[in-house]
């Protein structure tokens, strides 16, 4: 070992790059080579020329509508997402143990999408709690449906949404210097131009990473969309389209061009999301506290 790190030494490798090596061999052996894998996978359809597969992608109404039925869910739900943590952020932030409550919200997180789906077929089934109590206090005649639709589907992204989103939203928010706010207020500014002025634009780079994490959680939904959805109608989003291909069709080549497309829409989402952030605001994320 040491005559490896003498010999290193000599062709001018110190020990932070020989640290760096196992980080990088582990981010080529997890994301790099199956992206690549899949890319190539992608141009060997089984007929026709190398770009057949995209050509079939685009050419049939059944492929390419799943990518505006995922972004008709994707979006809306990571703006509410968004949009409502940051309140709930701002008011966290000003309790003196807030522990309780952060915890209660990561239990969605814990128990998985399955579970949650699960959870909610008892609960807003056309037999579950919420509309027997419905029948029974004579609020409807007929059981609400609320599953096995678009809604069931936007439901559960936004229960299990919600916490990794209000999570990365109140650490950018407890980031910001009270002090900055406190100035404000002895100027006279009122508590929504507080916000507006002060806090709102150093709290738009999170919010813009925010929006682009929690966009590419939703943008990926598949459990939710078969377990609470209509998996060949209204959510039948690019995810079931790409398992389709591959387990139902066994044409992995489609899949992975499907995969490829997939992640083609959420990197313009994403690049253009902190495009946009940029033309707002340019500087930290924060205040800085301390």
């Amino acid at each position: 070992m040491n005559g490896l790190r003498a010999t290193l030494a000599r062709n001018g490798v110190d020990g932070v790059t020989l640290l760096l090596l196992p980080a990088a061999l582990f981010i080529v052996a997890l994301f790099i080579y199956p992206f690549l894998f899949g890319l190539v996978l992608s141009f060997q359809p089984k007929t026709g020329d190398w770009l057949a597969n995209y050509a079939r992608f685009f050419s049939d109404p059944f492929l390419y509508d799943t990518v505006g039925k995922t972004l008709k869910l994707a979006v809306p739900v990571t703006l509410l997402n968004v949009a409502f943590s940051v309140p709930v952020a701002l008011r966290v932030r000003l309790m003196a143990n807030p522990k309780l409550l952060t915890t209660i919200l990561v239990i969605p997180i814990t128990l998985g999408t399955v579970l949650v789906a699960e959870g909610m077929l008892n609960y807003f089934g056309p037999r579950g709690w919420l509309n027997r109590a419905l029948l029974e206090i004579g609020l409807s005649d007929s059981p609400v449906h609320l599953i096995h639709n678009y809604w069931g589907v936007f439901l559960s992204l936004v229960i299990t949404g919600f916490p990794f989103t209000f999570l990365l939203t109140l650490s950018y928010v407890t980031g910001i210097d009270p002090a900055l706010e406190q100035a404000g207020a002895m100027l006279g500014a009122r508590g929504w131009e507080r916000f507006k002025l002060i806090i709102l634009p150093l709290l738009l780079p999170g919010l813009a990473i925010t929006f682009c994490l929690s966009f590419v959680q939703a943008f990926s939904v598949f459990p939710s969309a078969v377990l609470l959805g209509a998996p060949a109608g209204d959510t039948r989003v690019i995810s079931v389209a790409a398992y389709t291909a591959a387990f139902e069709e066994y044409d992995y080549a489609m899949a992975s061009a499907i995969a490829m497309i997939m992640g083609l829409v959420q990197v313009v989402i994403v690049a253009g999301t902190l495009g946009l952030q940029s033309l707002f605001y340019r500087g930290p994320a924060g205040g800085g506290k301390g």
